[in-house]
């Protein structure tokens, strides 16, 4: 028989589903659960997958937020038979390394995006290089992205960027309202480039480095690349499955 640990964030509506959840089915600890059940919404769920990397325990999300794209449809029903018959989805993170103007330095993980933002009302500059080569100087801009396939569909997708599919075995490198070069679009980089960036004139053009919960202000050099190394697993139920919900959202006005 499972052994299911029930997460849920500090909302009503989670703390409640909690309640009835474990008056259903019990509740494990953590120590001797074999799946995380994962009770809130998309940022509920990147804050968990955070907080409990190197379990070695699946995650399986029901939706007690808002939008929920990580997440199946909360139901109370034969939870244990879902759990059986849910499909796996396996997410690397990115890893950030950046470093600020005083000499900070900050490694962090991101499963949706690292991102990099004017911290002023002026514009930054930023220089790009993929896999140390140059390939574009001076990007006037709010800021840019690399987006994870998973993460594609959030800040990525706002900021005008592609949807990836989940095992496209790529990255998005999307700008943020740039000004200069006015109509580059951004790119689509294999999984293992490893993306850099310098920031011109930061004194005069701060900018912050953010990875999805762990931010750098007045960042000077930031590198971003994929960790291969770790993966945790997301189960979805058959009518959930990501990847289709991914291949769907490219369709949605």
């Amino acid at each position: 028989m499972r052994q299911i640990c029930f997460l849920a964030d500090k909302t009503e509506i989670a703390q409640k589903s909690l309640e009835r959840l474990r008056r259903l089915y019990g509740g494990s600890s953590m120590t001797k659960a074999d799946v995380l059940v994962v009770l809130g919404g998309d940022g509920f769920m990147l804050e968990t997958l955070h907080n409990h990397i190197g379990k070695g325990i699946p995650f399986y999300g029901m939706n007690r937020g808002s939008v929920g794209f990580l997440m199946n449809k909360y139901l109370e029903k034969d939870l244990p038979e879902r759990l059986d018959e849910a499909g796996k989805i396996t997410l690397h993170p990115l890893v950030m390394d950046a470093f600020s103007m005083n000499g900070r330095h900050k490694t962090a993980l991101a499963f949706n995006e690292v991102s990099l933002w004017r911290q002023s009302r002026q514009t930054a500059d930023i220089s790009i290089s993929v896999d140390g080569i140059q390939k574009l100087p001076d990007l006037i801009c709010d800021g840019v992205l690399v987006s994870t396939p998973a993460g594609s569909t959030a800040y990525n997708l706002s900021a005008h960027g592609p949807i990836l599919p989940l095992t496209s075995n790529v990255l998005a490198l999307t700008p943020i309202s740039p000004f200069r070069p006015r109509r580059w679009q951004g790119a689509i980089l294999p999984r293992h480039a490893t993306v850099s960036f310098d920031i011109l004139q930061g004194e005069k053009r701060p900018v912050s480095a953010v990875a999805d919960f762990t931010e750098l202000r007045n960042a000077v050099k930031v590198t971003v690349k994929e960790n291969a190394e770790i993966g945790l697993d997301l189960l979805f139920d058959p009518e959930q499955n990501l990847e289709d919900r991914v291949l769907d959202e490219q369709f949605l006005g």
